[in-house]
Parts: structure tokens; sequence; C-alpha cells
């Protein structure tokens, strides 16, 4: 059971992510209020403020009578829980038991603070996890492996998972591989054996990997896809001397004398007799 403290603060995100689902079940509810009664909006701008109240006022003629009060308190809806949204996220990214770790985790390309957070608290002491195997499971990324006949096939994602991990993780791969080339590879290598669904798995496998190292070393995330070694200051003062040019080859003197072996027995010889 993780400490007091991480649940805590895991009950705040949990609760947070209630939001986020209330704000979109509203937002559908707003464009079927719309379709319903035969009123054209613009689906990609309708969320925003500015379009929503041009909205109403252009088409509020050819609008059911009961319809601009539904869509002005689904709107003033939308807006309370998106504020309440913004308000627990800053409480969380600024919370002082977390604060480190989540800039740490968030270095990754494709992990921003939702996720960061989602897997600090899930998560909670990494080191509970033997392996990466062990907390790809526990993420639900993998499903049990069955042997028939001598092949092997593995079964859909395991029921026994963190739910939430799971959901947050699978929506981070699917933007992943815009922010990071070795991302991209992964997907495309899985994409090409016909399976976007499995492309996305393993990209959300490779994330895993990721957050585990970034946590285990404590250290960010560099540019060529891995957690940044710790030096000691000792190491970093460390300069070392250029190495020395190297020995001129034997084929080298061959190639000068232009008689194979025998012109370095000559040289040999010639500089024996002159001594």
């Amino acid at each position: 059971m993780a400490a007091r403290e991480i649940r805590d603060r895991r009950r705040v995100l949990r609760y947070r992510n209630l939001l986020v689902r209330e704000t979109v079940r509203m937002k559908n509810k707003v464009s079927g209020l719309l379709m319903e009664t035969g009123i054209p909006y613009n689906q990609s701008k309708l969320h925003q403020k500015r379009y929503f109240g041009d909205l109403l006022k252009e088409q509020q003629a050819e609008m059911p009578e009961s319809l601009p009060e539904l869509l002005r308190l689904s709107r003033s809806t939308i807006e309370t829980l998106m504020g309440m949204d913004r308000q627990l996220m800053r409480v969380l990214e600024k919370d002082r038991l977390l604060r480190d770790r989540v800039t740490r985790l968030a270095t990754i390309p494709g992990v921003g603070p939702v996720v960061a957070l989602t897997w600090a608290l899930e998560i909670g002491d990494i080191s509970r996890f033997a392996s990466i195997k062990h907390a790809v499971s526990y993420c639900g990324l993998c499903g049990a492996e069955q042997s028939s006949a001598g092949k092997q096939q593995r079964t859909p994602l395991s029921k026994k998972r963190n739910k939430h991990l799971q959901s947050i993780l699978i929506e981070a791969a699917k933007l992943a591989p815009r922010w990071h080339p070795d991302l991209a590879l992964v997907y495309e290598r899985e994409k090409q054996r016909g399976n976007r669904n499995q492309a996305t798995l393993e990209v959300a496998r490779k994330l895993v990997a990721y957050l585990m190292a970034v946590d285990r070393r404590q250290q960010p995330f560099d540019r060529e896809g891995k957690p940044r070694p710790q030096q000691s200051k000792e190491t970093q003062e460390i300069t070392l001397p250029p190495s020395p040019p190297p020995a001129p080859a034997l084929r080298s003197a061959r190639l000068r004398s232009g008689s194979g072996g025998s012109g370095v027995r000559s040289t040999a010889a010639r500089a024996k007799a002159a001594m």
C-alpha cells in the first residue's frame, strides 16, 4: 500500500480525472443538442467562448424556445469544470512532495504534466517493481501469453491492471511519436505488420521503460533518448591528455618501397651496411 501522503494526492488527481470526463460529456451534449435541432455549427470552434456567443446571437431566431437557455447552462457548467480542473492541476504541480519528480518525468518526449503526475501517484515507489516487464503488466499494457500446438499468442489486454495508468499511457502513446524519433520508429515498425493498435501499445511500453529509467536514476531525460548519467565533481574536472599519433603501419612502408616485403628487407640491409 502506498504511503498516506501519496494516497491523499492520488485522490485529488482521480477527482480531477472525473472532472475531465464530465467536461467531455457536457461538450458532447452541447453538440448533440445542436445536431438534434438542426442548427449548423463549426465542430472545431464550438467550444471557443467567442464563437459560442456569436453562434447563440446569430442562430437564436432559428432555435427552439428552450434551446438557448440549455446551451448557456451547459456552457456555464463546462467553464466551471474547466476552472476546477486548472485549479487542481496547479495544486498538484506545485506540491513539494511531487514537484521535482514530476519535473524530471516531464523531460521525456511525449510526457506532459498529467502523464507525469499520474505515473508518480499511481506507481508510487518505483523500487517495488523488479523489472520493466512487471511495470508493463501493472499498467495493463500486455495480455497473458498462451501456447498451443507450438504457436504462441497473446490474449487481449489484461483486466487486472491499473486502469488510470493504462488509459493515460495509451493516450500519450498516440501522440508521443510526434515528439521523439525513436518512438516514431517503434510505431512505424509495428504498424507495418498491419496492426495500428499493437503499434500504439508498443509505444506505450517504451514510455514505461523511459519513465522507469528516469525514476530509478533520478536524472532528467536527454536528447539521445536515455537518462543522463550522474557525474561526480571529480569526474567532471578530469581532462585526458591527447592520444599520441599512431605508429606508421608496416603496410605503408611496403607501399613506399614498391616491392612488398623484399623492399623492407633491402632497406634494413642497406642500413646495416652503412654501419
